[in-house]
Formats: C-alpha cells, structure tokens, sequence
C-alpha cells in the first residue's frame, strides 16, 4: 500500500515506558539509554507525519515539536512516577501541534496511520491543536503568547499540584507572557515553564534582529528561578528539570539549541520553523538507515489536492495581494529620495515580513524598515507613534487573525489622530491550514471608532486593485486598514473579457463599483469573495436571472447612491468570507432599513470552526459559488 494507505514504518513499539523520579537529578546509564530510545523514535515519527504537510502542500511545522521531545519524553516519564502533576503537556506554540498529535496516537486515542494525515481537510489534523476536535488532545492553543496567563489559571485551580508548560522563545516575545511572569511570581504559583530556546522564528534570529532579547535575564528580573541549559544534553535537561521541580514557586528551564538539531538540511536555520521539504525528509531516514522505500512509498504517493473548478469572470492567472501590497508601497516610495523616504516613512515588522508583504520593501527601501519580533502590541503603537506627527506615516502589518490583539491599540492611535497604514493579511478562511484560531474574520473590529471619526477599511478584490488602493490611501492621514487573503486570487474581468481594474481605474474611497448591472436583484461583495460572487452571478444570467454585482472595496462606508440603486432592488445578498456575525452582511441590512428600503435579504459569511487543508476552507463554510448560486436563486423566488 502506498501514500497514507501505507502502514506506519517505525516501530512504535519500540518505545519503552520509562518513570523517573525528580528527586534523583542524576540518570542512570539505563534510563539515559532508554530516554536516547524513546527521543530518536518520536523524533523520527514527527519528521516523517510532518513530511506528509510537505508533500500535500499544507506546510507542517516540523522543527518545533522536533526540538522539544526529549523535554517531553522527561516530563511524560514524571507523570509515570507520580500524580503530584496536573499531566498535560501545556504548549504555548500552536505550531509544535504534532507533539500533542503523537500523543494521542501514543495513548490509543488514534492509529499511528492517522497520522499520515496531517493537516489533509476533515482529517480532524489541523495546524493547531483544537480541543474537542481530536481525539486525545487535551486543550486548545492558538495565537502565541495566550497559553501561560491561561495556565497560571490552571495552577490556581490546582495549587496542590505542578504545572508545567512547554514555551518557546518565539512565544515568551509577546507582552502578555510578562504579564503572567508577574502574576505567577506574586501568588508563588507553582509553574514550570521548559522553553526552547532555538533562537529561531519565521523571519531570521531573535539574537539578530532583537537584540537586548535574553529569556535567562528577563525571567530572572520578573523573580523566577531560572536555569539556563543545553538542551541535546540529555544529563544537564535532567538536573535541571530536577531543580525547577524542587523550587518553591514559579521556575523556568531555558533550553539553548538549535533549531532541529541533526536534520541537516535544516538544523539551526529558519527553514526549520515550516515543514520539512520531503527531499530533505527522505535524506534524513537514509541517515537513520531505514528502508528508502518504506519512506518514499509514502512521502512520494501523496499530492496536494487539486481542485478543478473552472471559474468565469476572472483569469487563470492568480496573484498574492499580500505580496502586491508590499509592492505597492514600494512604487509610492520609489517617488522619494531615500532621505526623504526615511524622514516621512517607518515600516515595521512583527516577524511576518515574507508572509504580511512586506519583505520587499526590506529588500528594496531598509533606509524605512524596521525589524522587530513577534509583539504586535508593541510594534503596531511603535508606528503609531511615529505618525503622530502629521507629516510622517507609519506602516504596519500582521495577520488579521492578530487585528483583535491590538483593538485597543488603535482606540488609542485614533485619540492621538495617528497616520498608520495598517495591512492585515491572511483575512478571511482561504487556504487557511493553521484552522479557526488564525481565522482573519473579525476585521469590523479595526473600526471601533464613533461616528465622529475617521479610519477606513479597505478589501481589494485583486492585485491591480490591491496597487490602485495603496497608490491613494498612502498620505492620507489617520487610520486606514487594509485587508489581503493568505490565498492568491484572479483578477477581474469585465464582461468583455477585458480587466476591469485596468490602466484607467483609479480608486475612489467610499465608493461602491458595479461590476454588473442587474434588475432581479444584486449580489454585494468584495476582496477574495468578489470572484466567487462574479461566477455565480455570471452563471444565474446564463440562467435568465439579471443579477447584478456590486463590489464594495470600502467596507465601512456607505456608497449612497449604491445603496438606493441596489436596496430599490427585489432582493439583496451580502457574500463575504468574514465573520457572519460581525461582517459587513450583519451591517448592511441595518443601513436599507434605516433608508426605509426593504428587499429581500441575505447574507454569507464565515459562521463554523474550520475543517483544516487548505481551499476546502471556503465549501466547507457554504461559500463556494454553487452555494452562492442557491442562496440567489432562493432569494429570487
């Protein structure tokens, strides 16, 4: 059998039960050989499932949870020994899921064979652990930096009781774990927190681009205990494991290593925070000796799922808006001189420059740029601040799952009557493996605003659209938000087949397009919804139904002379892949009727928890355009 038919190659059986006692901080020869056992094997089991996200293209996250299994393999040992543990392996990096994965597969919940299934939609898999989903996992863990406030909770609830938690130096940037250090310290809470220390995230090295960084002193200086160690020193990991343990109160074991240490096309570089490339993956179980095509009859029989759908109204051709935004802000820049660029303009980073667009104006204007880590809080204000004047423009950018963390943020950027042009990327539900917790769909939010005030939110439907956008909004002062998909999408046509967001489109804010006219009613939508919406509506015309299109790029605007055109209408249907509960369509009915216009009216938008994988993202929330075509043809009823 072959690809995830195939039986699982390693030998799982191979591991042995193993306690440990934390008073005895020295191993024996025997129980370090088993530990070496039990390490080697996970090891090898995480490297190949991870593989399987490689080779389907829903990426994996190998390194991680490759670094951090023989401080699991330890603590799994402890809870042998005794019940004085809460025995749950708390991890504040969502993307070390594969450990809590090989868990459940570990403790029976699910076969080893399973887990050939990573991240594949509806394999109950996805890219972050979700409790209730799999079988076995035993908590939720999504956005970096929530899990230790949450587990300071679980040590107030069982005070008689050790908790640990797995941390990451990634995870320990973000403002709220110094938070939780204090609280842990005040109430003597007894934490354990045992943190890779790989130096190691998406965008390069902690010690690079932060320096000051250092998780032994900033620890220290919030009053933990804290032991600094090698982590692939399996005696000193012991001992110093052992040492927090018998600490009264909050204690941390700093674990300096590289990043997936022994998988030598990644070891100690930032390529091994994804998924390992299946060439490399294959490499390593030829290092280990096992059978070339035990492993390659799997990794080599799995193909990302293609979908054929062949949608009309826009090209084959694709192309990334998070990318193009980056490019965007370049061709503004390219304007200035390079003094005047660097007085007027600061961009700055939250470790997502390759993924936010915003490595290319790195690339091409670092005269602007400023690196900086995983602390979203701190750096959206830090651009805030630098528009506080009202002639300079600060520019941010993050995933829009990341816009409610800094809701607070933007009140304050809005009082000062800060310039901040913010791009969230990653918005809506598309190609989103990492599942509900990175789901960008509350992005009303940015607009916590009262009337009085001023800070657009702006959906380009595609990349001409997404250059049309930022060439106008850039020097426009105050807040302006700026939304873009994880996934690529067409462009536009016009039902001649030429772009419709051509040479001669300029962008007007607040103004709604007609993408059609139509006289039996009107679709309304915008960015990654737009071309799904298009289809649709071109495919009930083939039916005899008029419909019209309205894109409607400023989503919290209203377009007037839009609004009597499409609210005079039979019926109207708000599609958009945002929440439905907080998006555009839960607002647009509210400004018919204060217009005292009455049709009929619909709204889709994204309204479950995800099913993983990647474009089965949209079908699965009842988006796709055959779902799209129903709900008009109900409406026309």
């Amino acid at each position: 059998m072959a690809g995830t038919n195939a039986n699982f190659p390693i030998d799982m059986s191979k591991l042995q039960k193993l306690t440990l006692d934390p008073s005895k901080p020295q191993l024996t020869a025997e129980q370090k050989a088993a530990l070496k056992n039990n390490i080697q094997i996970m090891r090898d089991a995480i490297v190949l499932f991870t593989a399987t996200g490689a080779a389907r293209g829903v990426s994996g996250h190998t390194g991680g949870a490759y670094d951090t299994v023989p401080e699991v393999a330890m603590l799994l040992s402890i809870f042998n020994h005794s019940q004085n543990y809460v025995p749950v392996l708390f991890d504040e990096a969502g993307h070390r899921v594969a450990t809590q994965y090989l868990l459940s597969a570990m403790e029976g919940h699910i076969p080893y064979e399973h887990l050939l299934h990573y991240r594949e939609a509806n394999s109950k898999l996805p890219g972050h652990p979700e409790l209730g989903l799999t079988p076995g996992v035993k908590f939720s863990s999504g956005r970096l930096g929530h899990v230790w406030p949450w587990v300071n909770g679980i040590a107030l609830a069982n005070r008689d009781k050790t908790v640990f938690m797995l941390g990451s130096d990634g995870s320990q940037q973000e403002g709220n774990d110094a938070e939780a250090a204090r609280l842990a310290v005040a109430q003597n809470l007894n934490v354990k927190l045992i943190i890779d220390d790989n130096d190691v995230t998406i965008a390069g090295h902690p010690s690079q681009y932060l320096k000051g960084y250092d998780l032994t002193k900033t620890l220290s200086g919030h009053g933990l205990k804290v032991v600094t160690v090698q982590g692939e020193d399996i005696d000193a990991l012991w001992a110093g494991l052992c040492e927090i343990i018998a600490h009264d109160g909050p204690a941390a074991v700093v674990c300096k290593r590289k990043m997936a240490p022994g998988i030598a096309d990644i070891e100690g570089s930032s390529h091994g925070h994804d998924v390992i490339p299946v060439k490399s993956a294959l490499k390593y179980f030829a290092s280990r000796g096992y059978p070339e095509e035990a492993i390659g009859n799997i990794l080599n029989n799995i193909k990302p799922n293609a979908v054929p759908y062949l949608y009309i109204g826009s090209t084959k051709e694709v192309g990334a808006n998070r990318v193009v935004f980056g490019e965007a802000v370049n061709l503004v820049l390219d304007k200035l001189s390079k003094e005047e660029a660097a007085k007027k303009v600061m961009v700055i980073d939250s470790d997502l420059e390759g993924s936010t667009g915003l490595k290319v104006i790195h690339q091409k204007h670092p005269e602007v740029f400023i690196p900086s880590g995983i602390m979203e809080r701190g750096n959206f204000s830090a651009a805030a601040g630098f528009g506080f004047d009202k002639d300079k423009y600060g520019v941010f950018s993050t995933f829009s799952a990341f816009l409610e963390m800094v809701v607070s943020e933007i009140t304050m950027a809005r009082l000062n009557f800060c310039n901040v042009l913010c791009h969230f990327s990653h918005s809506g539900v598309d190609e989103m493996a990492d599942n509900t917790c990175h789901f960008g769909i509350n992005s009303f939010f940015a607009d916590n605003g009262l009337a009085d005030t001023q800070s657009w939110l702006y959906f380009p439907a595609d990349p001409a659209q997404m250059t049309a956008v930022i060439q106008r909004v850039f020097f426009d002062r105050g807040l302006r938000f700026v939304f873009s998909t994880r996934s690529k999408v067409p462009w536009i046509l016009k039902e001649d087949g030429s772009r419709f967001f051509d040479e001669n489109y300029q962008f007007v804010p607040g103004k709604d397009e007609v993408i059609a006219e139509g006289t039996d009613g009107w679709v309304v939508s915008y960015g990654d919804m737009l071309y799904r919406s298009w289809d649709a509506v071109l495919r009930v015309r083939k039916e005899g139904l008029n419909v019209g299109l309205l894109n409607k790029p400023t989503l919290n605007l209203v377009d007037e002379e839009a609004m009597r055109k499409v609210g005079s209408s039979p019926f109207v249907l708000v599609v958009e892949s945002l929440n439905q509960k907080t998006g555009l369509g839960s607002k647009f009915g509210t400004w018919l009727l204060e217009r005292q216009l009455t049709p009929r009216y619909g709204y889709m938008g994204t309204n479950k928890e995800g099913c993983g994988g990647l474009t089965e993202q949209i079908p699965h929330q009842g988006l796709d355009p055959q779902s799209i075509i129903l709900k008009i043809r109900q409406l026309a009823q």
